[in-house]
């Protein structure tokens, strides 16, 4: 009979939760910090049509050109909400809500990459997503899902059955992996204000404001899923969530250049 040997290890004899990991040498490393992350709204955008959709993607289109190397995600929108409000009045578990809820957000993907064909737009699968510095270096735009790939694994938030991961989040922790400093999300309006302002006419646009500060206010109203504020401060690499106009010509490039348009919410 061989003789038994001792793999010499740091965890050796550790429960994996009782502690330990603080003698290992944990220096975690950014693995693309130039990309720029970028979400496209559904409800906000998308479901538009032509007239938001179209010029957002020439500025896209323009930065890509001009050597800036973008990674865009898709939101759902009213036909996620629809499915969202039927699973739950069914009473369905949340893991079954994001799993159907994930399906809307892969359409509008889909048709995002058919609209940037010619211009090396590519549909990426959450298993594809280690392709993607090889479409980059090709000079592609990679397009994916923004809904994050939980599934029937997502946890419950208390008092509601609709998943709390949803696109935002997806972009969020997309944005944290790759290393990025800064995730983008192209919605309808010009970031945060002290209200809605479509319903508002007196709210204030906010600029710039900390994830702490934006949660002691307490806003009736955001328009980024409050999942992404409660992660912000953790972030080691993402430190940084902009909110810009869509629908306000030359936001989007600028964003894409680095200016602090729109709404900046940092740690």
């Amino acid at each position: 009979m061989a003789e038994r040997r001792t793999i010499a290890s740091l965890l050796s004899g550790s429960t994996m939760t009782g502690g330990g990991g603080e003698k290992l040498d944990y220096r975690p490393t950014a693995v693309m910090p130039d990309v720029k992350v970028v979400k496209i709204g559904g409800q906000s955008i998308l479901d538009r049509g032509r007239s938001a959709v179209f010029p957002i993607l020439d500025e896209i289109v323009a930065a890509r050109k001009l050597g800036i190397q973008v990674v865009l995600l898709a939101g759902g929108g009213t036909r996620a909400r629809h499915i969202y409000s039927i699973a739950s009045e069914l009473e369905v578990p949340t893991g079954v809500v994001a799993t159907l809820g994930k399906y809307i957000p892969m359409q509008n993907a889909r048709m995002l990459q058919m609209l940037l064909a010619k211009h090396g737009g590519i549909y990426m699968l959450p298993d594809d997503f280690e392709k993607l510095p090889l479409y980059l270096q090709m000079g592609c735009i990679p397009v994916m899902s923004g809904m994050p790939p939980f599934g029937y694994w997502e946890k419950r938030e208390e008092g509601s059955r609709i998943p709390p991961h949803r696109t935002d989040a997806g972009v969020f922790l997309s944005a944290e992996f790759l290393g990025s400093k800064r995730a983008i999300f192209i919605k309808d309006e010009d970031g945060l204000y002290t209200d809605d302002p479509k319903k508002d006419p007196k709210a204030t646009h906010i600029p710039r404001i900390t994830a702490k500060e934006l949660t002691a206010r307490g806003l009736p109203d955001v328009v980024i899923e409050r999942m992404v504020i409660e992660y912000l401060p953790r972030a080691q690499w993402c430190k940084e969530l902009q909110i810009v106009n869509g629908l306000k010509p030359g936001q989007v490039l600028a964003a894409l250049k680095g200016d602090d348009v729109g709404t900046i919410i940092s740690v």
